[in-house]
This record gives structure tokens, C-alpha cells and sequence, in this order.
């Protein structure tokens, strides 16, 4: 019986006084632990959207890098293009200088070789009409000739 009373006096003491601060320093370890795994919870979502993120940027960089290789390469594409094109229209006009000055060349060399051959023609003609006219037969000879050939109106 005094172990009975003696168990209910000390439950009232622990009731009124330990009772309390127990239950609350349980109820605030319950709340921090609950607090912590919200804490947790939480940064893992943010770590989630993070790693969400960071994939689309990694994304719109790659999508970024091939869209300034594309252009890269077409740049080099026109630039070699162009090149090309004006190498080729430089060409084009040398060879079409290169043929006007061979056009010339040769028309001075006609021009040249007309004239020598007038001249030799010329010269050619001076000794076969001394020739011929050097005898007084072979003078009437060929104005009989001219005659014959010459036709009157």
C-alpha cells in the first residue's frame, strides 16, 4: 500500500513538474526532425529543378554551338565560293587582255607583212618593168598586149 501511494505521489510530483518540460522537449525534437526531413525534402526538389536547369542550359548551349558551326561553315562555304568566283572572273579577264594583245600583235604583224610585201611587190614589178622595157620590141609588144586586153565602152 505505501509502494502504492509512494508510486501516485511521485507519478502527481512527475506529472506536475518533469511531465511538461519532457513532452515538450520531445514535441521539439519531433518538430526539428519534422522541420529537418521539410529542410531535406525541399532541397532536394531544388536540386531536382537545378539539375532540370542545368540540362537546358546545357541544351540551348549545344543547340547554340551547332547553330554557330552552321554558320561557320557556310560562312567558310561563301567566302571559299566567293573566292573561287573572283579568282575565276580575274582569270577571265587576263585571258580576255592576253587575247586582245594577241589580236593586236597579230593585226600589226598582217599590217607589217602587207606592207613588206607591197613593198616587195613594188620592187618586184620596178625590175620586171626595167626589164621589160629595156627593149624597144618588148615595149610594143606589151602596149599591143594592154590593148588587146582593154575593152571600150
Amino acid at each position: 500500500m505505501w509502494t502504492t501511494i509512494i508510486f501516485l505521489l511521485l507519478l502527481f510530483v512527475l506529472r506536475k513538474f518533469a511531465w511538461k518540460p519532457i513532452l515538450g522537449a520531445v514535441r521539439g525534437r519531433e518538430t526539428s526532425i519534422n522541420d529537418a526531413l521539410a529542410a531535406a525534402e525541399k532541397a532536394k526538389l531544388e536540386m531536382q529543378n537545378m539539375h532540370a536547369d542545368n540540362e537546358k542550359l546545357l541544351q540551348e548551349a549545344r543547340a547554340e554551338r551547332e547553330l554557330m558551326m552552321k554558320e561557320a561553315r557556310e560562312i567558310k562555304t561563301k567566302m571559299v565560293s566567293d573566292a573561287k568566283e573572283e579568282a575565276k572572273s580575274e582569270a577571265n579577264k587576263m585571258i580576255a587582255q592576253a587575247q586582245a594583245a594577241i589580236e593586236s600583235e597579230k593585226k600589226s604583224a598582217i599590217a607589217e607583212l602587207k606592207q613588206q610585201v607591197a613593198s616587195l611587190s613594188v620592187e618586184i614589178a620596178e625590175k620586171v618593168v626595167k626589164h621589160e622595157l629595156s627593149d624597144k620590141e618588148k615595149q610594143l609588144q606589151l602596149v599591143d598586149q594592154m590593148l588587146g586586153e582593154a575593152k571600150l565602152n
